[in-house]
């Protein structure tokens, strides 16, 4: 039976350290833990992620599926990680011969804490398709954006990072991983789902991030219909929105949100609910 060999190098999501007030007293103040965290697959040095530390091994994992250098789990041998030499090792039953192809053909993007994408990603979307059947309505919208302001820990304690969420169609999350770049955040997600063997054809994914071509690039990766965000989006990330049809929402806080693409699958009221 397959069996993925995963360390749990966990590290503190925050620290305490003191600062100053206005009225010049000495306050104990919670701020965000950053660590890098250097990939080497199968010994060669693929990329150095600003991380938390608080979910490594699956940060590591989404991010090779993210980046198409690894399209099946089953490959996957191993991933240690060794926080005395911030390194993430990850050991393949044999060797891709085409990593450093793609490596000579990545792109720098927009995203913060961690934003290279690879060439071949925009010529793979042709091949995605996203299921029709979904619907999401806005009572579940509403459900979905108070249940990730509970959620919200660490930035309530300390501010400076990212949350991404996946949800069932209720509304409910299965998942909640805050990192300091919305990237990491959903390469994240995107491990766990696939350790997981898990569909997004019926989930709904969140992110506290801009809708940046990448983001809306990772999402349909996973199969996932529904993106959802407090925060705008990039005409790139709108176009491709469009081309993959993708259901992508903004600027959702509250009551409040603005629906950009995928209009056939959103509906404006529950049945029964005015």
């Amino acid at each position: 039976m397959y069996k993925l060999h995963l360390t749990q190098a966990v590290r503190p999501a925050t620290m305490s350290v003191d600062a100053i007030n206005e009225h010049g007293a000495t306050v104990p103040t919670t701020i965000a833990g950053e660590h890098p965290l250097t990939v080497y697959l199968d010994k060669r040095e693929i990329v150095t992620l600003m991380t938390l530390g608080t979910a490594p091994e699956v940060l590591v994992l989404g991010y090779l599926r993210n980046q198409r250098l690894v399209t099946d789990i089953n490959k996957i041998a191993s991933v240690q990680v060794d926080w005395e030499t911030n390194s993430a090792a990850v050991t393949t039953h044999a060797e891709s011969s085409d990593i450093a192809a793609q490596l000579e053909r990545r792109t720098v993007t927009s995203g913060c804490g961690q934003g290279t994408m690879f060439g071949d990603l925009m010529e793979n979307l042709e091949s995605i398709v996203l299921p029709e059947t979904g619907r999401l309505d806005q009572a579940t919208l509403g459900i979905l954006l108070d249940n990730v302001r509970r959620h919200e820990s660490i930035y309530k304690q300390a501010g400076a990072v990212h949350g991404c969420a996946l949800a069932k169609a209720d509304g409910d999350i299965l998942m909640f991983i805050e990192d300091v770049g919305r990237h990491n955040a959903v390469d994240a997600i995107a491990g766990l789902m696939w350790l997981k063997d898990m569909s997004g054809s019926d989930k709904i994914f969140y992110t506290t991030g801009r809708l940046t071509s990448e983001m809306v690039i990772k999402t349909a990766q996973m199969g996932i219909p529904f993106l959802v965000s407090r925060s705008g989006l990039t005409g790139m990330g709108y176009s491709i929105a469009l081309k993959v049809g993708l259901t992508m929402i903004g600027r959702a806080q509250g009551k409040h949100y603005l629906l950009f693409t995928g209009q056939q699958r959103f509906q404006m009221n529950r049945p029964g609910h005015d």
